[in-house]
Parts: structure tokens; C-alpha cells; sequence
């Protein structure tokens, strides 16, 4: 009898401990479920809507994965074969390309590379990397492609605008404001622009724009520039005559200008002199054919004498 209320005994505390165990996390359930309700009270959400949040991100994690599965599996190249294949049937190919904005350049050139997309559904024409190859043609500043449905692709093109020639080694080349070259020139056709030389001069170009806009009096006489040891222009002027200028962009632009209103005074331009050298302001040197170069005079001299005539 003993033996057996011992056993007993023991089954009964096996049992309250259970029992204890069960309580303890019971309350420890429901202190968090507590805590968790408290937090989600605190946010601007019902229940409701907290709910539907949680089905559209589970949703949505869902489609990625089978997006990601399809592209693995090729289901997507797959359906976008379909698709252009279907948009092909019913016409929608390209058959024509519209370019506009062409004045200058070669036109074909556009339809060339525009045409090599031809026979393609309009879905599977590429515009952007159509654009991109437009780019690299020496006239097209900016082109823009689109699809007109079912069957057209419009390009339009923003041509360079021709601005000097550069004469190079062995050729004359048509240059835009920035010295992009644009197309090989006739030396008859290049006559009506300003001719540009020397090493490096093609990185000067908007440099030079900006010296002669300090003389606008001057700029239109202007037919040619040199770039003399990658530093300073010697400009020449319709009547044939030269300048040498002095180095350095401040100090040119004053040689400029000084020279412009000499010129204003003394008639420079279409006289006897064949050069003038103003490497040295405010002195300015005029050689005139036939003298010695000892005989050269220089503006300075030239000035004064004019002033002692004025006050006889």
C-alpha cells in the first residue's frame, strides 16, 4: 500500500508542474499578444486595412518570383516572340521611315541605319538604340525616334550648323561652332567661310569666336586664324593683310580692340601696309612691301605725328 500511494503522490506533482508550465505561458502569450496589440493600435491602420497591406506585399513578392521563373525558364522571351509575331500579322511592321530636320546632310545616311530595323514588328524596333547610332553621325547634334502605328518610324533630326573650315594636313574640312567636323570641303565652296589652321587650332575654335566678338567692327573683315605655337592667332584679313596678336585671351582681346579703333582713325585695312604686329601692346609695327625693315614704323610713332599735324 505504501509503494503504491508513493506512486501516486508523484504523478500528482508531475501533473501540478505540468499544470504550473502551462499557466506561465499561457500569461506569457497573452502579455505579448497584449503588447503587440497595443503597438498595432498605435499605427494609423484598422485591422482591416493592416490586413490587405499584408496580401498585396505577399501578393506582389509573389508575381516577382514568377516573373524571375519565367525569365530563367525563357517564358518571357518566349511570349514577347509571340507578341511581335501577332503585332506583325496584323500589320503592325515597319514599312517607312519619316525624317525631318535634314537640310544639309546626307539623308540616306538616316534611312540606312533607320532601315536596318526594317521587317521588324514596331514593337521590336529599337528607338533608343536607333537614337543612340544617329548620334554618332557627324551632322546630328540631337535626334529624336518614335513609332507612328501600324507601319512608320519618325525621325527627327537637329543638324550641326556648319561654321568654319579647317585646313588640315590633306584636306579643308567643314567644322561645326565647337570644331566637330562635319564632311570634307571643296576649296571653292570653302571660300565663304572662315579658314581655321595651325596645330591644335580645331580645340580653339570657341576661343577664337570669342576674340573676334570683342572687335565686331572687325569680325566681318576677318578670313582667316592661325594658331601659332599653341598660344596666340595671327588673323588675316580679306584685303590679305595680317595680325599678329599677343598670347593670352585678356591680352588679345585688347590688342583687338585697340587695333579696331586705330583702324576706325586710320583706315588700316586696305592700305599699304601688309602687316601689323601688335605682339608687343600698346605698340603696334606695320611692315609695308618695298622697305627696309629698319624703315618699319610703329603705330605709336605714326600717332604722335598725326597729332602734331592736327595742332599746325
Amino acid at each position: 500500500m505504501a509503494r503504491t500511494n508513493s506512486r501516486n503522490t508523484k504523478g500528482v506533482r508531475r501533473q501540478a508542474r505540468a499544470q504550473g508550465t502551462s499557466r506561465k505561458v499561457n500569461s506569457a502569450r497573452r502579455k505579448g499578444q497584449s503588447i503587440l496589440g497595443r503597438m498595432l493600435g498605435m499605427l494609423p491602420f484598422t485591422e482591416e486595412q493592416l490586413q490587405k497591406a499584408f496580401t498585396v506585399v505577399i501578393l506582389g513578392v509573389a508575381l516577382l518570383g514568377l516573373g524571375w521563373l519565367a525569365q530563367v525558364s525563357g517564358a518571357t522571351a518566349v511570349a514577347a516572340d509571340r507578341f511581335a509575331h501577332v503585332a506583325s500579322n496584323a500589320g503592325f511592321k515597319l514599312r517607312a521611315v519619316n525624317v525631318q530636320g535634314t537640310q544639309r546632310m546626307n539623308e540616306m545616311l538616316v534611312h540606312e541605319r533607320a532601315f536596318g530595323q526594317r521587317d521588324l514588328a514596331m514593337t521590336r524596333v529599337d528607338t533608343e538604340g536607333l537614337r543612340e547610332e544617329l548620334l554618332q553621325l557627324p551632322w546630328v547634334e540631337d535626334a529624336r525616334v518614335s513609332r507612328q502605328l501600324p507601319d512608320v518610324l519618325k525621325v527627327d533630326i537637329v543638324e550641326r550648323q556648319p561654321h568654319a573650315v579647317l585646313r588640315k594636313a590633306d584636306r579643308l574640312m567643314l567644322i561645326d561652332p565647337t570644331g566637330v567636323e562635319l564632311e570634307p570641303i571643296s576649296r571653292s565652296d570653302a571660300a565663304e567661310y572662315l579658314l581655321i589652321e595651325g596645330p591644335a587650332a580645331q580645340g580653339q575654335v570657341e576661343a577664337l569666336d570669342a576674340l573676334l566678338d570683342a572687335a565686331p567692327a572687325l569680325k566681318g573683315k576677318v578670313t582667316g586664324a592661325e594658331w601659332v605655337g599653341n598660344r596666340r592667332w595671327n588673323l588675316t584679313f580679306d584685303t590679305g593683310q595680317r595680325l599678329a596678336l599677343p598670347q593670352g585671351e585678356d591680352r588679345s582681346a585688347a590688342a583687338l580692340i585697340s587695333f579696331a579703333q586705330a583702324d576706325g582713325v586710320h583706315r588700316l585695312i586696305g592700305g599699304e601696309v601688309a602687316s601689323f604686329d601688335m605682339r608687343n601692346p600698346p605698340r603696334m609695327y606695320m611692315h609695308v612691301p618695298g622697305r627696309s625693315e629698319a624703315q618699319e614704323l610703329s603705330m605709336q610713332a605714326q600717332q604722335q605725328s598725326g597729332e602734331r599735324g592736327e595742332e599746325t
